[in-house]
This record gives structure tokens, C-alpha cells and sequence, in this order.
């Protein structure tokens, strides 16, 4: 017998589990920054140049591609109480109105960061201790924003034509 060769996966599923991985490596980078900086101080007396600088700034980060993260899945904590009382047609117009509102959302907030991001070239913010430009870190919030919109863009296409739901998803499903 042989083995079966894997199934490939939809443009869509690869651009979310790149999302996903992008997620998952900010939130790295952020404990690593912590940890170091808590054992240099600790046994070093010293620290990292611009170690809260950069850990706010990459909080940021990690903020916007968790929001991004998140947002495909649906596996974040929800109230659905009247979702859960009504019929599958109505869970459908539930959870394609939920999802467009979401979309609308997101993308006014990516919009409106991108004006920081913007903003905080012109001014050149800098770094206290390094002097290095804050707005890289800005722009890399703003792309998990972005990435956020397409991810909730995708699962509007999918729960509209291809006639999903929330349910459709195992890791969507609230373990009791």
C-alpha cells in the first residue's frame, strides 16, 4: 500500500497559516525580549538598550497580529446565546452579519493606524536610548491589521459563497 500524497491546500489556507505563524513568532520575540531583559538585569546588572522601547513596541505587534490571528477562526470568546437558540438558516445570517460588521471594523482601524503609522514617520519618533525610527515597528502592526482584514475578508467569502458557518471548524467549536 502505498501512502497517500498530502492534499494540497487552498491559496487561502496557506495565506492563514502564514498569518497564524506571524502571530505565533511575534509572541516569541516578545517573551525572549522579556526574559532576556529580566535575567540581564537580574544577574548582569545591566539591560538591553531600548529593551522597554522595543518591548511596547513589539507588544503593539504582537496586538495587531493576534487581533489578525483570531480572526479567521472564531475560536476567540464569544457570547452566543442567541446564535445558539436559533435555527441554522438564522446562525447563517448571524454569523455573515457578525462577520461583515467585524470587516467594516477593521478595516476603519486599519485605515485610522495607517495614519499612525504615517504620522509617526513624519515626526520621526525615535527610540530613547538608540535613536532608532519607531514607525518600522508601526508599519509592522499595521501589516497584522491588514492581514487581519484579508483573513476576515476570506471567511466572508467562504461563509457567503461556500456556504460555511462557525460550526464547519473543529478549533472554532467552545470546548465545555
Amino acid at each position: 500500500m502505498t501512502p497517500s500524497a498530502p492534499a494540497r491546500k487552498h491559496p487561502f489556507d496557506r495565506i492563514i497559516d502564514a498569518i497564524e505563524w506571524m502571530a505565533a513568532l511575534f509572541v516569541g520575540i516578545v517573551a525572549a525580549n522579556i526574559f532576556i531583559a529580566v535575567l540581564l538585569r537580574k544577574f548582569f546588572d545591566t539591560s538591553i538598550p531600548d529593551s522597554y522601547d522595543f518591548g511596547r513596541l513589539l507588544l503593539g505587534i504582537l496586538i495587531f497580529w493576534g487581533i489578525a490571528a483570531t480572526s479567521y477562526r472564531g475560536s476567540h470568546i464569544t457570547v452566543d446565546l442567541v446564535w445558539a437558540s436559533v435555527s441554522q438558516r438564522y446562525k447563517r445570517y448571524i454569523d455573515v452579519f457578525a462577520t461583515l460588521v467585524l470587516l467594516f471594523v477593521v478595516t476603519v482601524q486599519t485605515i485610522m493606524l495607517f495614519d499612525k503609522v504615517s504620522l509617526t514617520y513624519r515626526d520621526n519618533v525615535l527610540t530613547y536610548d538608540l535613536n532608532l525610527p519607531t514607525w518600522p515597528f508601526f508599519a509592522v502592526a499595521w501589516l497584522g491589521d491588514v492581514s487581519a482584514v484579508v483573513l476576515i475578508a476570506i471567511r466572508t467569502w467562504r461563509l457567503i459563497f461556500q456556504n460555511e458557518s462557525l460550526e464547519d471548524h473543529p478549533e472554532s467549536k467552545i470546548v465545555e
